[in-house]
């Protein structure tokens, strides 16, 4: 571990330049990285230079050290305070309990008090750091966590938004097979409505969880399985043998409903989705899973419906899934050309040796063209730009007769619409700043003006506002109020003959001493001297 940083604020300047010098900084492992005058100036200054350790005054004007602490306690909680004090005074050290202050030092500052208070820290700030890197604690915290992160994996999975990188490599930990030789299936389970009058358990929040149960009791007398709760279906990715295939999971999933019903008291309605080779396919077998389900209310509810039963092999070869959506909609807003001819080739490879009928493929690009005009939508892009005057949906569609066609068209069309939403964005950031600016002229005299309001009044986090305004004016927004501010009480100095704490005030600085202050430290003499001048 490095040197702790310090920064020290005390308003008697000769305090400050005695306590740098006196102390043996290095050898006690600590290094001064600022010092400030006053609460304020070191509030803005703990912002940049992020210290371990803030020594203050308990009494600096425009800000005192408990209210320093307060406000470092919530926005840099890790940071360390040492309150100074001429005032051996109970309140004082309850005040300072309240906001966490690890020391507390009474005035007249002794040399040797000090170091040995440093040593202190120093010994509790070696303990914590330790603890954080303590390697044994974090794989303790890992495997205990360890449960809920599989649970997330495998909802990544279905969802398909699990890259096969990150499938490589966390697979195996959470003991699933990448290796399985007759594939994998996904099969989904829930409860049909309320329980019945007489049935066993009633209370419906807890059908689920005693659902989970009765899957993992039965199911693993059939097949391989990883089973988890998912929205208010029980989910199943199963490991298939390649000699039985699907239906020991089918078979599976008929007992599961049969014994849950008898325990339950409940009707149940499941579906098993066709297998796929590939185990980034399984988010497509458990759509199908789900649409299997739905055939429960005709066929009858009580037993696993597959869908390879119900619905024609060639209507689920194509699909365009929410995955495929976000990661064509992220080529768009974020991607490069060469990106988005990958993504959407990539998107047409997998159709191209099937032998189909032009109108499942046309399906297939209407779904594609959906999501692209969802993009348009949100960036408020017009159907002209991108497709020409007197376009017509059915018609282009209709037009384009080979997946070749289609493709080419759709990445002309893609193109178009990413090259028009990155000038979109540039122009948005640059709208938002001249928002923010004018809001800025409209309210400077609010005392009160903060980040905050001003990000609530554009509908926008301060953290995406902070890096856009930076961005676009060279200036942080503090900076740039702080320069409007002392422009408009230039002016009023030149123009009006208001007295100095008046101008403070219609400049939005509710402590004179603080505003001439401020107007020092940027023009170098004080708002009485510059009139004079």
């Amino acid at each position: 571990m490095g040197l702790y940083r310090i920064l020290l604020a005390d308003d008697e300047e000769e305090i400050r330049e005695g306590i740098i010098k006196k102390i043996d900084w290095g050898n006690l492992g600590y290094t001064v990285v600022g010092d400030a005058e006053n609460g304020l100036d070191a509030l803005e200054k703990a912002e940049h230079l992020h210290p371990d350790v803030v020594m203050t005054d308990i009494k600096m004007p425009f800000m005192d050290g408990l209210e320093l602490g307060s406000r470092l306690r919530v926005s840099m909680p890790s940071t360390k305070l040492i309150i100074f004090s001429g005032f051996d005074d109970f309140e004082y050290a309850q005040k300072a309990i309240k906001i966490n202050v690890a020391e507390y030092v009474l005035k007249p500052i002794n040399a040797n008090e000090l170091t040995e208070t440093l040593k202190k820290m120093k010994q509790q700030l070696d303990s914590e750091f330790a603890e954080r890197r303590d390697v044994e604690m974090l794989r303790k915290s890992y495997m205990d966590s360890l449960p809920v992160l599989r649970e997330q994996f495998l909802v990544g999975l279905i969802e398909g938004r699990i890259s096969e990188e990150r499938m490589r490599a966390q697979a195996p930990l959470f003991q699933i097979n990448l290796l399985a030789e007759g594939g994998w299936a996904a099969a989904v389970v829930r409860a049909d409505c309320s329980p019945r009058d007489g049935a066993a358990l009633r209370e419906e929040e807890l059908i689920p969880i005693s659902l989970k149960r009765t899957v993992d009791d039965i199911l693993g007398n059939y097949c391989r399985f990883a089973g988890f709760l998912y929205s208010d279906c029980v989910t199943v990715i199963a490991e298939l043998d390649p000699k039985t295939g699907v239906v020991p999971l089918i078979n599976g999933m008929n007992e599961v409903c049969k014994y849950a019903e008898l325990v339950l008291g409940v009707k149940m309605l499941s579906g098993v989705g066709t297998p796929c080779s590939s185990l980034p396919d399984i988010r497509h077998s458990y759509r199908e899973a789900q649409n299997a389900m739905d055939y429960c209310a005709a066929m009858g509810a009580g037993k696993a419906i597959y869908i390879s039963d119900v619905e024609p092999e060639t209507s689920v070869k194509l699909q365009f899934d929410e995955h495929d959506e976000r990661d064509l909609s992220n080529a768009i807003k974020m991607g490069s050309e060469e990106e988005i001819r990958e993504k959407i080739g990539a998107l047409f490879a997998r159709f191209e040796s099937l032998l189909l009928p032009p109108n499942q493929y046309q399906i297939y690009l209407m779904e594609m063209m959906t999501s692209l005009l969802k993009v348009m939508h949100a960036y408020e892009l017009s159907t002209e730009e991108i497709f020409g005057e007197h376009f017509n949906y059915a018609n282009t569609i209709a037009a384009l007769r080979s997946p070749a066609e289609m493709k080419q068209w759709c990445i002309e069309c893609c193109i178009k619409i990413s090259a028009l939403v990155k000038h979109e964005r540039i122009h948005s950031t640059r709208v938002l700043a001249q928002n923010a600016k004018q809001y800025i002229a409209e309210n400077y005299q609010n005392s009160e003006l903060s980040v905050e309001s001003l990000c609530s009044f554009l509908h926008v986090s301060p953290t995406y506002f902070s890096t856009v305004f930076k961005r676009e004016t060279g200036m942080s927004f503090v900076a740039y109020l702080t320069e409007v501010r002392l422009q408009e009480a230039v002016s009023l100095l030149n123009t009006t003959n208001d007295k100095t704490y008046i101008i403070a005030g219609k400049v939005g600085y509710i402590e004179p001493n603080y505003f001439s202050y401020v107007f020092k430290k940027k023009f170098g003499v004080s708002p009485s001297k510059y009139r004079g001048q």
